[in-house]
């Protein structure tokens, strides 16, 4: 199998630029790809999604692909909606295609639940894509708790980044080859990055800045229609 030459990211994520944790799991695992001689271009689908023009482009960078990444945040237990939107267009301007020396398919999905069990209903959605816009899936990568790695490259997330970077330089190391994600990668990706109790109780703390900071702290309580 030839190994692939260029990679796509589409970053699912609706925050700016360089904000999500979406953007830094693909980011790096894009740019892992770089360093084994891949060109590559990123896309954000909340910019793409605004015009027929750019969807256009989209749809050109996408055949120009031999690894196309999709990198998003869970909604609920699904993707977003533009992503959504995004990938029926996709999967509408390839009917017909083969899978057979089509580009290589990469889901990763990041949830705020700090188990990423949740993820699955999504991934298993990607699939699905990938089996009817005629890609080949080369494997679905699942974090929970991602909210950490927002606003920062990967590299600059600090020691509770490890066992993730690690995770995606063996998922790089398999898609430069043209071969699927390792299911050792997928598992390391899947183990929490701290314990869901000490989560729960950083993200407790977080909703309380939040109030403090917008006003409403003594109002977090509030259950105005319990009666």
């Amino acid at each position: 199998m030839n190994a692939p030459k260029n990679a796509l990211l589409l970053i699912g994520s609706a925050k700016k630029p360089g904000a999500s944790a979406s953007e830094a799991l693909g980011g790096y695992l894009v740019r892992q790809l770089a360093a084994r001689g891949q060109a590559s271009e990123t896309r954000y689908v909340a910019r793409t999604m605004r015009s027929e023009s750019r969807i256009g482009e989209l749809l050109a960078a996408v055949e120009r692909a031999d690894v196309f990444v999709l990198a998003f945040p869970l909604y609920v237990d699904s993707l977003p909606y533009l992503v959504t939107k995004a990938l029926e267009r996709i999967a509408e301007s390839r009917q017909g295609q083969s899978a057979e020396g089509a580009a290589q398919f990469v889901a990763i999905v990041n949830s705020g639940f700090p188990e990423a069990v949740h993820n699955q209903t999504a991934l298993a959605i990607c699939r699905q894509f990938a089996k009817e816009a005629g890609f080949r899936w080369a494997g679905g990568l699942a974090l929970g708790g991602g909210a950490p790695f927002s606003g920062k490259p990967l590299e600059e997330a600090g020691g509770m980044a490890h066992k993730v970077i690690a995770a995606l330089d063996t998922a790089a190391a398999a898609l430069a080859l043209g071969q699927p994600i390792p299911d050792e990668a997928v598992a390391a990706l899947a183990n929490p990055v701290m314990s869901p109790r000490f989560y729960t109780l950083m993200g407790g703390m977080g909703w309380r800045l939040e109030g403090l900071r917008n006003g409403v702290y003594r109002q977090l309580r509030a259950r105005p229609f319990a009666s």
